[in-house]
């Protein structure tokens, strides 16, 4: 059953405000606690120094925690998140803008940086092409982006460690469709390659199961 994607309708994309509060919360512990942002803070530490000045773009930020890990990495950063859902962006810290990430309301290039984490397995591969064609023509050193691996392991997490961390409703089903949803590492490569971006660097990172990309452009330094 995971030779291949499959795309299903989240909950998360529909939710009110009381409940998605809640998966949100969950989902900043996911990353805390289950490697998600030290995969972020390896990912960065390859290009970035720690005094480095820079602009990013995070694309697909929902509550903005990426921003806050980012930021209290790199000072000198000045981050602006993105999302397409007003609920989920509420929270995120300033500046952040409501857009289409498929329509983005910026310059080409416009930002050192384009982000984006947890947010290409959402989408069938024609989009994702689109979106990391968009993305990358958007930034100006460097296109950055983690997402889920597509393993039975984390694909049962969520159900198993219920008990432990209590998990809400719509994390225990998002979870494990996110997971069925999303790439593999020579699968993420091949799309990036449909997209124009020839040369990137690929990682998988376990127990975390989560794939990187960077992606820089060629007059980067």
């Amino acid at each position: 059953m995971f030779r291949h994607r499959l795309i299903e309708p989240e909950l998360l994309d529909h939710a009110a405000p009381d409940e998605a509060k809640p998966n949100l919360e969950d989902l900043i512990r996911i990353n805390r606690k289950f490697g998600g942002h030290s995969v972020l803070r390896r990912t960065l530490a390859k290009i970035l120094q720690p005094n480095e000045q820079f602009t990013m773009l995070d694309v697909g930020a929902a509550s903005g925690d990426s921003a806050r890990v980012i930021a209290s990495e790199y000072p000198g950063a000045r981050i602006t998140n993105l999302d397409y859902n007003d609920v989920n962006l509420q929270a995120a810290p300033r500046p952040k803008i409501i857009a289409d990430a498929f329509v983005l309301p910026f310059r080409e290039p416009s930002f050192d940086y384009v982000f984006s984490s947890l947010f290409l397995h959402h989408f069938a591969e024609e989009k994702v092409i689109h979106l990391l064609r968009t993305l990358y023509a958007t930034a100006r050193r460097a296109l950055i982006v983690c997402d889920l691996e597509r393993h039975i392991l984390p694909y049962l997490f969520l159900p198993a460690t219920r008990p432990f961390f209590g998990w809400q409703r719509i994390t225990l089903h998002d979870g494990p469709i996110s997971v069925r949803a999303a790439f593999r590492k020579e699968e993420l490569a091949g799309v990036a390659e449909k997209a124009g971006i020839t040369k990137a660097e690929f990682a998988v990172y376990r127990p975390a199961f989560r794939i990187t990309m960077i992606a820089k452009k060629p007059n980067s330094q």
